[in-house]
């Protein structure tokens, strides 16, 4: 990321951001895994449930520069002692910079603002940096199976942060 580029990091969701997380994940997992255009529907199902359906202790961040979506990442309540951590995404353009690390380290503390007791997630093994990032706060890798999904085959990961 050129560091005359400034990341500005907001909650509130306005016309456009569902499709323009829906397009980031898209497009990136295919140029980068591989994944068919299912990915997009996996994505963008739970996504719009989501923003219908959001309550005060569920918190989407979304990442922008220079007038574009760069990244993001979401808290959704399971109930009322799980969160589960969802559609986190940095673009290419600014990885690198912590801006992952700022995202994930904000939603981690609004879990725990909330009182929520552990946060999960569901991962796949190609992630790598994404993985050393979420061992790095203290999540656990808690589960692991092979499946075939979005026309590749994945390894699909299960990994749990418990809060104090």
């Amino acid at each position: 990321m050129n560091p005359a580029i400034a990341v500005t990091v907001r909650n509130d969701v306005r016309p456009g951001d569902l499709s323009a997380i829906v397009s980031l994940h898209g497009v990136l997992y295919a140029r980068e895994y591989g994944f068919d255009a299912t990915f997009d529907a996996y994505v963008a199902a739970p996504l719009a449930e989501f923003v219908r359906g959001k309550r005060e202790r569920d918190r989407l961040w979304l990442a922008e520069a220079e007038g574009r979506l760069v990244g993001c990442i979401a808290i959704v309540g399971v109930s009322d002692e799980i969160a589960q951590l969802r559609w986190y995404l940095v673009d290419p353009t600014v990885r690198g910079q912590g801006l992952g690390k700022r995202l994930l380290q904000e939603a981690i503390a609004f879990s725990r603002e909330w009182g929520y007791k552990s946060i999960v997630l569901w991962t796949v093994s190609a992630l790598t940096t994404a993985a050393s990032l979420y061992r790095a706060a203290g999540f656990v890798k808690v589960e692991e199976t092979a499946v075939r999904l979005w026309s590749v085959g994945v390894v699909e990961e299960k990994y749990q942060l418990e809060l104090d």
